[in-house]
């Protein structure tokens, strides 16, 4: 499913966006918690999933599903990640659980990080309380599951370690801004509000440039990889809702800026 789902990829943002709410609703999103929070800009809307957990407490699940202008098919960023939202949606759904998941497809990540920073700021105070974490992931599939370590909470990135260890998964620390000092995330949005937050991807300084270009397509993918960190997001967003369930230090201390 989830290789078909990554070849039925549109070179038009609005289908794009279309395509991740229809493969919510057949994941199991119900018609009270699928929505699409429009923004100001003449942009797609944000998709968003509510699965609702035992509490209030949240953990904010995010990949942009919008493309550059005019360059590749944007498979690689930000395809890639979009369309895991509907398939961890799907696997996660079956047992309980304590946090309430929120799965978004952010819109406009390519024109400024657009739709992120409109959702967060349209949260109230409340709903900012409840986020115990934001995970994102952008730019999967171009080799083994990497971590944007120097933008990570620590806790959150701790946790995504001992993951990967338990599961014998690949993670590796790629810090992007080595190589490409204006690179930024959707996950930027949130560590402004000082929300704890993390980024997965798979580039490295031999494969950035591939975004953006004209070889962003299916060819780049690499599926045994792609399909690891598939399986690492699943089991690190399992083993988060009960390692976030202990008493934590308050955000404000643990978010790293």
């Amino acid at each position: 499913m989830i290789e078909a789902h990554l070849k039925s990829f549109s070179d038009k943002n609005g289908k794009r966006e279309a395509l991740i709410r229809k493969w919510f609703a057949e994941s199991g999103c119900k018609d009270a918690e699928l929505s699409e929070q429009a923004l100001d800009r003449k942009l797609p809307p944000n998709v968003i999933c509510v699965l609702p957990g035992e509490t209030q407490q949240v953990i904010v699940v995010g990949a942009h599903t919008d493309k550059v202008d005019s360059y590749g098919d944007g498979v690689v960023d930000n395809w890639t990640g979009a369309v895991l939202l509907p398939a961890l949606l799907y696997s996660l759904s079956a047992q309980p659980r304590h946090h309430t998941l929120i799965f978004i497809g952010f819109s406009g990540e390519e024109k400024g990080l657009v739709g992120s920073r409109y959702y967060v700021d349209h949260l109230s105070s409340e709903q900012r309380g409840h986020i115990e974490g934001m995970v994102n992931f952008d730019s999967l599939g171009l080799g083994p599951t990497k971590v944007w370590a120097s933008h990570a909470d620590r806790a959150l990135l701790d946790d995504l370690i001992a993951t990967a260890t338990s599961g014998h998964l690949p993670l590796a620390t790629v810090n992007v801004e080595s190589f490409a000092a204006r690179a930024s995330a959707d996950s930027e949005s949130f560590a402004h509000d000082r929300i704890p937050r993390i980024t997965l991807h798979s580039v490295t300084q031999q494969t950035w440039s591939i975004l953006h270009s004209p070889f962003d397509k299916m060819a780049a993918i690499k599926m045994n990889d792609y399909y690891d960190s598939y399986r690492l997001i699943a089991e690190y967003l399992a083993y988060l809702d009960d390692a976030l369930k202990a008493p934590a230090a308050p955000k404000a201390e643990r978010a790293r800026q």
